[in-house]
């Protein structure tokens, strides 16, 4: 494969919010885990629906009806995204609270005594919503972590899928140190109980292609505020899920997927902007059809360009990810919290620095004008397992398609000052 020639200053320069500084220093963003930035055209997206489209749906005017359209097309959009048909998308507040709708509807038809398998390594977006339904007498089994390699310890899954195993929930990227998980032959083994399967895809979603046909999953989520578009959480159903799935709604609304799952009047100017999303990372793909493989099954050209837009953004991002773990191991008194070589991950860098909390780090990169996350990032498992819960958690570092290595390096020599005051 040729060189990936990536338009670094073209992708830039649409993210208006890069050209803030920060006592005196232009602002560095490494804070995607927690949500990126957003090109310009999603914020006009946006606002041109707040102008001239906004109504509430189902009416007879042209606003309703321009309304319904935008929307019809985002759950397209979103078709697109996940390879799905569109009527197997929903729109939700945001991925937690979709979980939750999502775990309450699946409880109507639980029984006391049966299982539901969780991991030590997820988010509790996707721990909580299903740890709650212990009050219904449902057991709640969680499956350990590999310390050495940060990623599932299958073999412990294996020991916990049981005949009594009614729903299999887990993420397929870490938020916390960016290990990426065998989803598929997770899923694979789930099938052969006849269980349930419920992926939280948020922090994936920026970081590879996503393909439920192949996955064969039967619920997706994502949250689309990671990947450049506003604060709204968008899920996938299996349209036979769905369909059989008995969930939260006024008498009122309509008992068909997808609307069934969206209770009352949806966030359209955010459905916009994600939507839009989409279609930026689409046009990236439009300019290296290279990505495209033999095999991807892919029914539209939006479809063929988002696969290869992500793989644009991976080949770009995965460099620059290593060459910063690698200048990190060479710092006195620094432990990285990431997967072998090896292991497939994203580009997310979690650290500790011996002697200083990840909170002070991240203030004082964030003097400078670097802006990095500090704490457990809601992956209360994983802390728990590696004993950081009551010590501040790590200092972590995303990388998204806008960053550069002069940035890199510009945070390399601020945290070797840092480890010099503490060594």
């Amino acid at each position: 494969m040729t060189k990936l020639n990536f338009d670094i200053n073209g992708i830039r320069s649409q993210f208006p919010s890069l050209n803030r500084v920060i006592n005196g220093q232009q602002a560095v963003y490494f804070d995607s885990p927690g949500g990126t930035q957003t090109p310009q055209r999603v914020i006009n997206k946006m606002v041109d629906y707040m102008i001239n489209r906004n109504a509430n749906s189902g009416g007879v005017f042209a606003t309703t009806i321009e309304t319904d359209a935008m929307v019809l097309n985002a759950r397209k959009a979103f078709a697109d995204f996940f390879n799905c048909s569109w009527d197997e998308v929903a729109f939700g507040e945001n991925s937690t609270a979709i979980n939750f709708k999502l775990s309450q509807a699946i409880a109507r038809d639980l029984q006391p005594g049966d299982e539901i398998i969780i991991t030590d390594i997820d988010h509790d977006a996707n721990r909580s919503p299903w740890e709650i339904l212990a009050e219904r007498g449902v057991i709640i089994r969680s499956v350990k972590v590999n310390t050495e390699t940060f990623t599932l310890d299958m073999d412990d899954f294996k020991r916990k899928l049981s005949a009594k195993t009614k729903v299999v929930a887990f993420n397929y990227g870490s938020n916390a140190v960016g290990t990426i998980s065998d989803a598929k032959s997770i899923i694979k083994l789930t099938k052969t109980v006849n269980a349930i399967t419920v992926v939280d895809a948020v922090h994936y979603a920026l970081h590879g292609v996503l393909d439920v046909k192949d996955l064969d999953a039967d619920f997706v989520f994502c949250s689309a505020y990671k990947f450049f578009g506003p604060h709204i959480g968008v899920l996938f159903s299996k349209g036979e899920r769905m369909n059989a799935l008995k969930t939260l709604k006024v008498s009122a609304q309509k008992n068909n997927a997808p609307d069934k799952f969206e209770t009352g009047t949806l966030n359209h100017e955010a459905i916009a902007g994600a939507a839009e999303a989409i279609e930026f990372i689409a046009e990236i793909g439009s300019k290296h059809p290279e990505y495209l493989k033999d095999g991807d099954s892919a029914n539209t050209q939006r479809r063929n360009n988002i696969i290869c837009g992500m793989r644009a953004l991976d080949s770009y991002e995965t460099p620059l990810a290593e060459y910063f773990k690698d200048e990190l191991r060479s710092i006195k008194g620094l432990k990285l919290y990431c997967p072998p070589k090896e292991q497939l991950c994203t580009s997310t860098i979690s650290f500790r620095l011996n002697n200083i909390r990840p909170l002070e780090v991240a203030k004082r990169l964030a003097e400078q004008g670097i802006f990095v996350w500090a704490g457990g990032f809601y992956a209360v498992g994983l802390m728990r397992t590696l004993g950081l819960s009551e010590s501040g958690g790590m200092v972590r570092i995303g990388l998204a398609p806008y960053n550069t290595r002069e940035e890199i390096d510009r945070t390399l020599l601020l945290i070797k000052v840092i480890a010099d005051t503490v060594s």
